[in-house]
């Protein structure tokens, strides 16, 4: 297969650089209009926070039929990548939460390919992301939407109320920007401190979604969240988020030991535990759509739901509207299987 990220480059490079793809852009099938978020769309197919930094990388994909765009993770002040390697292959050989170990190569076919990456939530400075989102913004075309993901970036003395303001302060930037709708990032498996485990705190999550709410408006907001420890836990989040976010985003990778088979921890002692992507973790994921929605209809939430997890098949994304999804976005698959949405838009225009 072909990859149009560089996995021996640099974030950095990679962002500079844009995709590499091995073909000129199929045409792309005229489908329906739909709606998601209340917004126009032309599928309620894309891509998730992770694989489009910047508009290098967004437009290439929209113009390849990604009609739900999220442009990665910002934050208030520049943050630099961990160092290489950042994404790797893996072989699942001891499901569902039992290490994974790397391999040289992916599978050939795209269906099987897992792999787990460990980046650290890089951003570039705010007057570079800002103004680049105001570019990304003018090239999509009608039907097409972004979503620009944040986060905040506290200190280990920063307040609940301090995070909650860089939070607040990073989604004003990016409606003013363009974004269609924000998300924030409340869940990521690769970083050490508070912002990655904040969805698991329920009341602190509020007080930041309440003042995100303040700070955007009417513009949609989704909240990215990883796996709950139990059903009790997800019901409470997903209750007190209600009137407050428009969406779930979930599920934010899957956090497992990531190692070489000599026991090495492949992206270093101080990461062990790294977020897994691709058909590992594709079963669970749409578990946790289907047990998300069920709760959303059974309480009576105006919550709608963004699936991601493992879809690389046109198969995958059907498992996932099955479950009830709103949208799918697709995590690492459109690195290698960039024509994804066009498959999926000839075989179901009516998503």
């Amino acid at each position: 297969m072909h990859f149009t990220y560089d996995l021996h480059c640099t974030w950095e490079e990679n962002c500079e650089c844009g995709p590499t793809f091995a073909d000129e852009s199929t045409a792309v099938p005229e489908t329906p209009m739909k709606t998601f978020l209340g917004l126009p769309v032309r599928s309620r197919i894309g891509i998730a926070a992770g694989l489009l930094p910047n508009s290098r990388w967004v437009l290439p994909y929209a113009h390849r039929g990604f009609d739900i765009l999220t442009y990665k993770t910002v934050r208030s002040v520049a943050r630099s990548c961990y160092p290489l390697p950042n994404w790797v292959f893996v072989e699942d050989t001891e499901p569902p939460d039992g290490p994974v170990f790397v391999v040289e190569t992916a599978r050939d076919d795209p269906a099987a390919v897992s792999s787990a990456v460990c980046f650290g939530m890089p951003s570039a400075a705010p007057e570079v992301w800002r103004e680049d989102v105001r570019k990304t913004r003018a090239g999509l075309g009608y039907g097409q939407l972004l979503i620009v993901s944040v986060v905040a970036t506290p200190s280990q003395s920063s307040s609940l109320s301090e995070i909650a303001a860089d939070f607040a302060q990073c989604a004003a930037w990016a409606v003013e920007a363009g974004a269609h709708a924000v998300e924030a990032n409340l869940s990521c498996p690769n970083v050490c401190s508070a912002e990655g485990t904040l969805y698991q705190d329920i009341a602190a999550s509020r007080a930041v979604v309440r003042q995100m709410r303040e700070a955007v408006g009417s513009t949609p907001l989704l909240l990215k969240v990883g796996i709950f420890s139990n059903d009790i836990r997800m019901r409470q989040f997903l209750n007190a988020m209600h009137g407050l976010a428009n969406g779930v985003t979930l599920v934010n990778c899957i956090s497992r030991p990531v190692l070489h088979r000599d026991g090495r921890p492949a992206f270093g002692p101080e990461f062990v535990q790294a977020g897994v992507l691709g058909r590992a973790i594709h079963e669970p994921s749409v578990a946790v759509v289907h047990a998300v929605k069920q709760c959303i209809v059974a309480d009576g939430l105006k919550l709608e739901v963004v699936a991601v997890g493992g879809a690389s098949i046109v198969r995958d994304m059907a498992d996932f509207f099955d479950a009830g999804a709103d949208a799918v976005l697709c995590g690492s698959s459109p690195m290698y299987v960039p024509n994804l949405a066009i498959d999926c838009k000839r075989m179901h225009p009516e998503w």
